[in-house]
C-alpha cells in the first residue's frame, strides 16, 4: 500500500541540522505514527512520503518554507520583566511556553535582558532553517472511520 491521505502511517525519523547533527529522532522501536494529509507532519515531510510504502528509506532536504517558515520578525517582542514573576533571574537562551492570542499553546525564547526589558522570540527554534531527515516507512494502512 502507498501512502496517501487518510492513511495512517508510521516512520522511523532522524531530523539533522546543516551540520549533520541530530536535532530530533523517533525513539528505538516507537515509531511516528499520523494521519498522513491532516497537518501532523511539516508540509515538506508530508509531500515527501505521497507515494511511499512500507519499507522505503530514503533521505530528504526540507526547505524553511515547506518546513517551519521564516523567521518572521513580527513574532519578536520586548516586555517588561514583571512579565516574568516568579521567575528569579531571567536569562537570554531561557525557554517558556505560553499561550497566544488565540490560545494556542507557543514556545516563546528570551533572546536579551536589557534592564526591565526582556527580547523574547516567539517563531519556531526551527523556523528559517533547512531540515535534513532520515526516514524509514514501517507501516502504511488505511485509516478507519473514526481515525
Amino acid at each position: 500500500m502507498t501512502i496517501e491521505n487518510n492513511c495512517i502511517v508510521s516512520i522511523h525519523y532522524k531530523l539533522k541540522n546543516k551540520y549533520g547533527e541530530v536535532i530530533n529522532a523517533s525513539s528505538e522501536g516507537e515509531p511516528l505514527t499520523f494521519l498522513h494529509g491532516s497537518g501532523a507532519i511539516i508540509p515538506g515531510l508530508d509531500k515527501e512520503l505521497v507515494g511511499r510504502q512500507a519499507g522505503d528509506e530514503f533521505s530528504v532536504e526540507i526547505p524553511p518554507e515547506d518546513g517551519y517558515g521564516q523567521i518572521d520578525p513580527c513574532l519578536y517582542a520586548v516586555l517588561k520583566i514583571e512579565t516574568f514573576s516568579g521567575i528569579d533571574e531571567v536569562k537570554p537562551g531561557m525557554q517558556f511556553q505560553a499561550q497566544d492570542e488565540k490560545g494556542n499553546s507557543q514556545i516563546i525564547r528570551v533572546m536579551a535582558v536589557e534592564g526591565d526589558q526582556v527580547t523574547v522570540n516567539r517563531n519556531h527554534p526551527l523556523a528559517g532553517e533547512t531540515l535534513y531527515f532520515d526516514i524509514k516507512v514501517e507501516s502504511v494502512q488505511n485509516a478507519s472511520h473514526k481515525e
